[in-house]
């Protein structure tokens, strides 16, 4: 097996694309969702209304052939940029589930992988969860699991603002003449609990990465704003507001003729991209008289490929500096011990 070194003796001998997972028929969705909600305050109808949501896709989420999608993108960009590795994928809630990867893995006399985590942000369930995720995976394997480290975050890479900046002028540009250039721009994320954003960097982050869209496009201060969408838990808990929607009702009542929706926080059409904003934000958009796009996320966008390759030769010691813009600099590689700590229980990691 093909093995890369770091410059400091670390030796990797495998990539591992780390994921949320999703349903692949009807009779996936309700077993996937308890997965997801497992030990969370989530009420039951609110997994039953979402269980609605992926039943009126056919049961199917976007997003392992997503996963699939970026494999197949990744692997000639790793091969041509000279990193011989095999790329293996695993997902947390959904097959292929992390345990049954890893025990692949040390089949294959994998003994220390790189991990690419599908997730641009650190929070609990951004970024350490995933963490904890990969120690249970390792534990249920046993001795001969592969040790895992894991990518940075990269929210203020330049690469990731070029290709979000991209994906929101090609919808400005989508806007009717008309309405175009004074276009309000809704930057979205998944909504978390309070609790969940006062001890982790979610939020300043994700403000920060819209900023620099923002001011890649010469986006005025007043006519972009960071919202955030698919809500869940118990409905007495405060979550990171304002809502989506609620946002568009504000931005319409005080004129605006236009918006375009940029799910920042997501890399792929998920579920919630779909069905949150191509048809709620979007219908709500209509009620109101807006003139609506939604941005695309980066996808398997050229640029957003060739970033993740750097990002993974970075931790090989084949990148001499990293590359951050803004006010921040880059994030760190090894997350600290109090990093992003689990709002529900004491975490392993």
């Amino acid at each position: 097996m093909p093995a890369a070194s770091t410059t400091n003796g670390t030796v990797y001998d495998a990539i591992l694309l780390t994921s949320f997972g999703g349903p692949e028929g009807p009779e996936d969705v309700i077993p996937f969702l308890e997965n997801v909600l497992r030990g969370k305050p989530v009420p039951r109808e609110r997994l039953l209304e979402v269980a609605e949501h992926y039943q009126s896709f056919g049961g199917v989420s976007p997003i392992n052939q997503q996963c699939r999608d970026l494999i197949a993108a990744l692997e000639p960009a790793l091969k041509q940029a000279g990193v011989d590795l095999p790329v293996y994928w695993g997902n947390r809630n959904w097959e292929p589930m992390l345990p049954d990867t890893l025990k692949q893995m040390a089949a294959d006399g994998v003994n220390r992988a790189l991990a690419l985590v599908t997730s641009s942000y650190s929070s609990y369930s951004g970024c350490r969860q995933y963490r904890e995720d990969l120690c249970h995976a390792r534990e249920a394997v046993g001795d001969e699991a592969p040790a895992i480290d894991k990518v940075r975050v990269w929210y203020n890479h330049p690469d990731w603002i070029a290709v979000n900046a991209e994906r929101v002028r090609d919808a400005l540009d989508d806007l009717p003449a008309d309405v175009r250039e004074h276009a309000h721009v809704a930057f979205t994320a998944h909504s978390i609990p309070n609790s969940m954003a006062d001890t982790s960097d979610y939020a300043r982050q994700l403000h920060e990465t819209c900023r620099l869209v923002a001011e890649a496009l010469e986006i005025p201060q007043d006519r972009w704003a960071l919202v955030y969408q698919s809500r869940s838990g118990r409905p007495g808990d405060p979550w990171l507001e304002p809502d989506v929607c609620d946002h568009l009702e504000a931005v319409a009542a005080a004129g605006v003729r236009a918006a375009v929706v940029a799910p920042i926080g997501f890399v792929s059409d998920h579920m919630e991209v779909l069905f949150d904003l191509d048809e709620e934000a979007r219908a709500r958009a209509e009620e109101l008289g807006l003139a609506y796009r939604r941005a695309g996320t980066a996808g398997t966008h050229p640029r957003f490929v060739s970033m993740l390759v750097e990002l993974i030769r970075e931790r090989l010691g084949e990148v001499p500096q990293k590359r951050a813009v803004g006010e921040f600099r880059p994030n760190h590689d090894v997350c600290p011990k109090n990093c992003c700590p689990n709002p529900y229980r004491p975490s392993p990691v």
